[in-house]
């Protein structure tokens, strides 16, 4: 399964949010659609899990890296992980949905036990190497 996600930048934090139905909270993005592209379902992520609100530039889009990894949903699923940077800054207001329950725009010193795996071991660790994030 082919997943994205998005690392969304404000004063050296990383924008994540916490779906109803997770423990933890996550980078912004999911599933890539059959039919989509990767930049296709971030776009698309994006729109969906900030809500109609949030303004962004659909040019500014990067991927920075990618990586396989086991699903955290369920521990089984194999997953191929596509991860994009903005390169911009967002706009507008951030909408709570019926999967979204919470946004933080996340530092170090909230801790890495409320993080996703993908998170605590991929994009975290990939912040903090290249000064994204204090």
């Amino acid at each position: 399964m082919n997943v994205v996600g998005t690392m969304i930048f404000k004063d050296k934090k990383l924008l994540i949010d916490k779906p109803r139905k997770r423990p933890t909270y996550q980078m912004i993005g999911g599933k890539v659609e059959q039919g989509e592209t990767p930049l296709e379902a971030a776009i698309r992520e994006c729109h969906e899990e900030l809500g109609k609100e949030a303004i962004f530039d659909v040019d500014l889009f990067e991927l920075i890296m990618e990586f396989d990894e086991i699903a955290t949903s369920d521990g089984l699923t194999p997953i191929h992980f596509y991860v994009f940077k903005y390169n911009g800054i967002l706009e507008g207001i951030l909408e709570t949905s019926e999967e979204i329950e919470n946004f933080m725009w996340y530092s170090t010193q909230e801790g890495f036990e409320i993080l996703s795996n993908t998170l605590k071991n991929e994009v975290v660790p990939y912040c903090l190497k290249n000064e994204l994030i204090k």
